[in-house]
């Protein structure tokens, strides 16, 4: 287990440095998804009266959207500069590379989450402390990054890989989408129907449980050609 987990760990450790000498991920993603949601806020001109309808669709497509602008910069570096190649000549399983490979993007797409939920709720007024609304995000963003992470391997070696990731990814990543939305409205809403909550993090669990053990494994295959 050390053997394995000593990669990932180093991969992600990688791609943070990286990302603090460049701040090209983080802070992207975050400007773009503030100005998302602040168009949408007066775009759609939510009251108080409709929050509980329009809040989590808006919420959502900021995430989706902020994440696939990280998504695309997974494995950019590595293809301008290069050291692709080297990275797949490392002595370590192709498992590791893709697990460490997620890891960041998790934890990139967490930080953009973290900082855009207070002032999601600032401009829609309802309390962003939910466990609920909480769990589900947390849940959401491993499927966005478990999936992504195998898409953007697959796009970065095309042409147009800024068009072709987003193809590739919103059909698949569609039912965690809706499950997040769903159970965002429970949570936002004054009223929460537990059962109905439930039944949508269950999805969205049973999801990222599949796609962490076919991603991989794809991801081996994709880096074989």
């Amino acid at each position: 287990m050390k053997e394995f987990l000593r990669p990932v760990f180093l991969v992600t450790w990688k791609d943070i440095l990286l990302e603090l000498r460049s701040r090209e991920v983080v802070i992207a993603s975050m400007v773009f998804a503030v100005m998302v949601v602040v168009i949408f806020n007066f775009a759609l001109n939510v009251t108080p009266e409709t929050v509980d309808i329009l809040a989590p669709g808006i919420l959502w497509v900021a995430f989706a959207f902020a994440g696939v602008l990280a998504m695309s910069r997974a494995f950019v570096i590595e293809k301008d500069q290069g050291s692709l190649e080297g990275l797949l000549l490392c002595p370590v399983s192709r498992d590791s590379l893709y697990f460490g490979k997620m890891l960041a993007l998790f934890l990139f797409m967490t930080v953009v989450e973290a900082v855009l939920l207070p002032i999601f709720a600032v401009l829609f007024d309802f309390s962003a402390f939910s466990f609920t609304l909480i769990g589900v995000i947390l849940l959401a963003t491993l499927g966005f990054a478990t999936v992504g992470t195998l898409f953007s391997s697959i796009a970065v070696n095309t042409r147009s890989r800024e068009i072709m990731l987003p193809v590739l990814f919103f059909p698949v990543i569609t039912p965690v989408i809706i499950g997040a939305v769903e159970t965002s409205t429970g949570a936002i809403g004054s009223s929460v129907n537990v059962i109905g909550v439930g039944r949508w993090l269950q999805l969205i669990a049973v999801f990222d449980a599949v796609f962490l053990v076919l991603c991989p494994w794809a991801f081996g295959l994709v880096m074989e050609e």
